[in-house]
């Protein structure tokens, strides 16, 4: 935590928030966001500064160092301004209003989010990073703050129609654009072009530097590769998930990917590890090893979920948010390397075999030290060293062991322990999904117990989901990317362990999210719900950034719901929110690659597979086998015990596996909308009937 020379707690001292804990000895006179700061602002008369951030932010912690820590300009906010810090990672509901004022004055985002408001919440001027004094073509925040002072001084009435002006276009941009357009395959088709007209073929990825990982339009890119039999659907997933997992956004001693690359060829990070991209990641390199067989995506996708149960799970169950960029007050130190210390703890012979693989050198590949990477594939790096794949792969173990504990000895990199329910959301259903995919149940565990935490210590006296959790204490209504995420972590939950309850709570949390999120008037759900705090505006949350958006998440969510409980209501909402955003995947399918998803489902065909059977004989596990060995994104499985009456299935369940029975055996009912074709018995037969599909 950082410390102004004075150290005098300000109002943050008592939040739980780690990104404003670290602010709670600014000489700034901070708020929190709530209506004691917003009555100061109107009692006098005084625009309000909006500071937006998160922990892990590195630029976040340079404003804070240059411009908070600073007596003279923290004494000219104190006087001018009523000022705010927010934690975007509790109130993206706020995060996505101002972003838009952001974009929508300067045309780029990004955190530090900073913004002048009116006394009543209205933007009228705003950026993300300013450094204290002007320098490189940036305006200096010293002079931006006695700027906005003498426009609010001397140009009150000016300001004002111009914040009336950018809420009007902040409140247009949480709208659906463009018109609507027919649900078809034509859509999927449209957005497989741009995607492949974008992607980077010789580094993969999608765009220029600097570089995100976009897990969503990976995944719609292997279902356009199954749907149209696209080989360069397949060709760009490939290499782009292999340059990723070579690269230096990979931690490839300790599993997990850092944020995104701020050069072309994935080498150099902002350090910062993001629970969600490693759930998100997670789930694309599950399915591209159902696709492909490639053994790496596998190994990929287990580190990343073994870095999470190591260093990110709390004792609870609940999966923390994100680990810092920086350590020691340098971004990024934590993870390099020189190549003398690397001798020093390998010794000069596995020294020499895992500096050539990894890309390290006297010189360097950034700023004089060595970020780790692959620059060769194992093989061609086996054959430069002129030894087998298997012998490289077991030097190459013993060196990243070995490295791995000279690391945890530095000084780590801070955490931010707070429990969030969309991550967590999203982060079950990557464990589920590897738990079924690679037969480890230790992840089907995992997801279980998080599943657990958020149900039991994530919900108010009513039983209404809430948003965030730290240090005992669960705080803020939850949004709907929160409960569209659940939902969908506990479908994935139940197809890992076949419990009902999680079933029963995905349906409850589905319901809930339907009365208070549902538009009546235009269909697709808002992004607050209808009790929420009254802000300047009510958006929806259209957008996938790196993380997809709500909406999307709710169409994916309520039409597997429907699909696995027969609830042809859940579909049908479904189906609306798609054509309320069916402009959006018109006009920019690359801003919509969840819904596409979604729409991909809802196409079809989908199969609902019925496993009726001894869950612990071996024939039923060599059919569990089976359902997940290739790539069939549009299923849902559940399992009957063979032993279980009609009668005892739970409620949900009910529609899909009423009257259907095994013999002696295991037996396996196809179905597509609740038609099923005659059951076949045993795991050879199951798997030939799904290798048909």
């Amino acid at each position: 935590m950082s410390e102004s020379p004075r150290g005098n707690p300000n109002r943050l001292i008592d939040e739980t928030s780690p990104y404003l804990q670290q602010h709670a000895r600014n000489p700034v006179d901070w708020y929190p966001w709530g209506e004691e700061a917003l009555q100061q602002a109107r009692e006098l008369d005084r625009p309000l500064f909006l500071s937006i951030g998160y922990s892990a932010c590195h630029w976040c912690h340079v404003m804070e160092h240059e411009s908070f820590e600073n007596e003279a300009i923290a004494a000219a906010m104190n006087e001018y301004f009523i000022n705010i810090k927010v934690d975007r990672e509790e109130r993206p509901d706020l995060d996505q209003i101002y972003m838009n004022a952001v974009l929508a004055l300067t045309g780029r985002g990004g955190w530090p989010m900073s913004v002048f408001l009116t006394p009543d919440q209205k933007p009228f001027f705003g950026g993300t990073y300013w450094p204290p004094q002007a320098r490189m073509g940036m305006p200096g925040f010293a002079d931006v703050i006695a700027k906005v002072r003498e426009a609010w001084i001397d140009r009150r009435e000016a300001v004002l129609r111009g914040a009336d002006e950018l809420t009007d276009a902040v409140s247009r941009m949480g709208r659906p654009a463009g018109s609507s357009s027919q649900l078809s395959d034509s859509l999927l088709q449209a957005a497989l072009r741009s995607l492949l007209n974008s992607a980077d073929r010789r580094h993969g990825g999608f765009g220029q530097a600097p570089k995100f990982p976009h897990p969503m339009d990976v995944r719609l890119l292997l279902r356009a590769w199954k749907r149209f039999d696209s080989q360069d659907a397949l060709d760009v997933v490939r290499l782009t998930l292999d340059k990723m997992a070579g690269g230096g956004i990979y931690d490839h001693l300790g599993g997990g990917f850092h944020r995104y690359s701020t050069d072309e060829k994935w080498l150099v990070p902002h350090f910062e590890k993001m629970l969600y991209d490693n759930a998100l990641l997670t789930q694309a390199y599950v399915e591209a090893f159902q696709a492909t067989g490639n053994e790496d995506y596998r190994r990929v996708a287990c580190e990343t979920l073994d870095y999470v149960l190591r260093e990110m799970t709390q004792p609870e169950g609940g999966f923390y948010s994100t680990q810092d960029a920086d350590s020691e007050g340098v971004e990024g130190r934590f993870f390099v390397w020189y190549e003398d210390e690397i001798v020093e703890h390998l010794g000069a012979d596995d020294a020499q075999v895992f500096n050539d693989c990894y890309d390290v050198s006297a010189g360097g590949n950034w700023e004089g030290s060595n970020i780790l990477n692959r620059v060769k594939t194992h093989a061609q790096a086996a054959q430069v060293l002129g030894v087998s794949e298997q012998e490289l792969t077991q030097v190459l173990s013993r060196c990243k062991a070995k490295l791995l504990a000279v690391r945890e000895k530095r000084v780590w990199p801070s955490r931010d322990d707070k429990v969030l329910v969309a991550w967590n959301g999203l982060m079950m259903s990557a464990m589920a999904q590897a738990a079924q995919v690679f037969r480890e149940s230790r992840y089907a565990q995992a997801a279980a117990d998080a599943a657990d935490f958020v149900l039991q210590q994530m919900r108010s006296e009513s039983g209404r989901l809430l948003h965030a959790y730290k240090d005992g204490r669960a705080r803020f209504d939850a949004y709907l990317d929160d409960y569209a995420a659940l939902v969908e972590g506990l479908i994935d939950v139940y197809q890992a362990t076949f419990e009902p309850r999680y079933l029963e709570a995905a349906i409850e949390t589905a319901e809930t999210m339907l009365e208070q999120f549902w538009d009546g008037d235009e269909g697709g759900c808002f992004y607050t719900s209808r009790d929420h705090e009254q802000l300047i505006v009510r958006q929806k949350d259209l957008q996938d950034s790196a993380t997809p958006s709500g909406n999307s998440l709710a169409a994916t969510a309520l039409l597997r719901l429907g699909r696995i409980c027969g609830r042809l209501d859940l579909e049908e909402r479904a189906r609306q929110i798609l054509e309320m955003m069916s402009g959006q995947l018109v006009r920019a399918p690359t801003s919509a690659g969840q819904a596409l998803i979604a729409l991909e489902f809802l196409l079809g065909p989908t199969h609902e597979i019925v496993v009726v059977g001894n869950g612990e004989s071996p024939e039923t596990q060599q059919t569990f086998d089976a359902v997940h060995s290739d790539f069939l994104p549009n299923k849902i499985v559940v399992h009957r015990s063979s032993g279980l009456s009609d009668e005892e299935i739970s409620r949900p369940l009910q529609p899909l596996l009423r009257g259907k029975t095994a013999d002696d055996t295991v037996s396996t009912y196809i179905c597509n909308r609740g038609t099923c074709h005659a059951p076949v018995v045993g795991a050879e037969q199951a798997k030939e009937a799904l290798q048909r599909l």
